[in-house]
């Protein structure tokens, strides 16, 4: 698959409005003539039928299009690189077809690099990132050759500087800094991100002290900066905003050590729907934004533009991702409520429980019905705050109907777990009227492969 190849389907951001319900689809999504929800050409009830449930299920088509919008707006336009936020969902099919779009990766521990590195994804595109890394997986990226390390603090700096003496190479690194933005504010206060576990603080001078540090490094080779205001985020002038202070910060260098940067890494954050209340801006506007932030800045302060850099992960896989569950016990409580039991829950989507995420959701079976019920979807844990989607308006719902849960291809699966002894569901890829698994359910004998009983309880 070339970058940017045309799909031909729909933009990013393109819903599609669903009958009577009136919830937005994603993606190539639809409901066909029986009534019967179709993602990526195939009838949800049949890949519950082939591969079982609660399944992940994955619009390859929709994936793919969100790229190429990412890659037209940055790359094609000779601005800079799109690295993919892995951390969002990671697979080994993943990571092929990111590579295939042309965009590069970015991973925050040992296990996702290792993970690239199976998948064949080319090192010299990896971006590495995160707060404590260890000396093993400093180690793993170096003899792996990536391509550039974020460095998080000094602990890293020093120990990272000797890891590549002792081999003899010399390091690209960024360094991470937090510019102190509020981006869910109008007048971004600029001390409201200053507690943060993660880079070095800019307003405290923390940030410039680091990078005289850097630069006296050595063995690392000091590209530029990077910072992240946040995640979820719908105003385009916070991202514009943060363009302009690292650019500021820049020319404070520039004076200060007689350094020009070569990238300015703007994280990511990019906020996509997933309820009505949600309102998204087009990927090419964003670019468009940034791009000329960045430039202005740089031509107002006489400096030469810095590769730009930016890292979605959740507007690449959210919305192209739905999770199908099969429905079974169902409780009523007169006057108060109507709890529908669902095969899976927080084991494989913990946001509901951990942040209060909203959710939309239809049955697959009846998705042309109209809404006849409130009812409130629950999970299958021995917990009582597994709860789903409160206050879910829906056909009549019975046991065996098939639920679809949209817009959950980001930290669903990335988050999953094993709490109860629950398997983690498989994931597949769908794309043409076909379907492929990417990663396969977990049986019970996976989940006791690596108990071991002492022998001392075997006498």
């Amino acid at each position: 698959m070339t970058a940017g190849r045309e799909l031909g389907g729909f933009p990013y951001g393109q819903e599609q409005k669903k009958g009577d319900g009136g919830m937005k689809l994603h993606g190539t999504s639809q409901v066909n003539e029986q009534g019967q929800l179709c993602i990526g050409g195939v009838e949800a009830t049949e890949l519950v039928k082939q591969f079982g449930s609660p399944l992940y299920v994955m619009d390859e088509a929709a994936i793919r299009a969100n790229c190429q919008a990412y890659y037209q707006g940055f790359v094609a336009s000779g601005a800079g690189e799109v690295i993919y936020a892995s951390k969002a969902f990671m697979t080994m099919a993943m990571c092929r077809l990111i590579e295939s779009e042309g965009l590069g990766l970015d991973v925050v521990s040992g296990g996702e690099l290792y993970t690239a590195k199976q998948a064949g994804f080319p090192m010299e595109r990896v971006y590495f990132h995160g707060n404590n890394k260890t000396d093993e997986e400093l180690a793993l990226a170096l003899d792996y050759g990536i391509g550039c390390i974020v460095v998080d603090n000094h602990f890293e700096m020093k120990r990272l500087d000797k890891l590549a003496g002792e081999r003899g190479v010399k390091v690209p690194v960024l360094l991470r800094i937090t510019p102190g933005i509020d981006c869910h504010t109008h007048d971004f206060v600029r001390t409201g991100q200053i507690d943060s576990k993660f880079g070095f603080t800019l307003p405290t001078g923390q940030a410039a002290e680091a990078v005289g540090a850097v630069l006296a490094c050595e063995n690392l080779d000091f590209l530029g900066v990077h910072c992240h205001i946040g995640s979820q985020i719908f105003e385009l002038a916070s991202f514009q905003y943060a363009a302009e202070v690292m650019m500021g910060f820049a020319d404070e260098l520039r004076a200060k050590f007689g350094c020009t940067i070569r990238v300015l890494n703007l994280g990511g954050g990019f906020g996509i729907r997933y309820t009505e209340k949600d309102d998204p801006a087009d990927v090419a506007d964003y670019a468009r934004l940034v791009i000329e932030a960045v430039q202005q800045e740089a031509q107002k302060r006489n400096m030469p533009v810095p590769k730009l850099v930016v890292e979605p992960g959740r507007s690449i896989v959210a919305t192209a991702g739905t999770t199908l569950y099969t429905v079974g016990s169902i409780k009523e409580i007169t006057g108060v409520r109507k709890y529908v039991a669902v095969d899976g829950g927080m084991t494989d989507n913990p946001r509901p429980a951990l942040y209060g995420s909203k959710y939309e959701a239809l049955l697959a079976n009846k998705a042309n019905q109209p809404n006849e019920e409130v009812v409130t979807i629950t999970g299958k844990c021995c917990e009582s705050g597994d709860m789903l989607i409160w206050d879910l308006s829906l056909p009549k719902v019975e046991s065996g109907d098939i639920l679809a849960v949209t817009c959950t291809g980001a930290y669903n699966y990335a988050m999953s777990m094993n709490y109860n002894r629950i398997g983690r569901p498989a994931v597949v890829f769908v794309r043409d009227g076909e379907g492929s698994v990417v990663v396969k359910r977990e049986t019970w004998e996976d989940l006791v492969r690596n108990d071991q009983i002492p022998a001392s309880m075997l006498r």
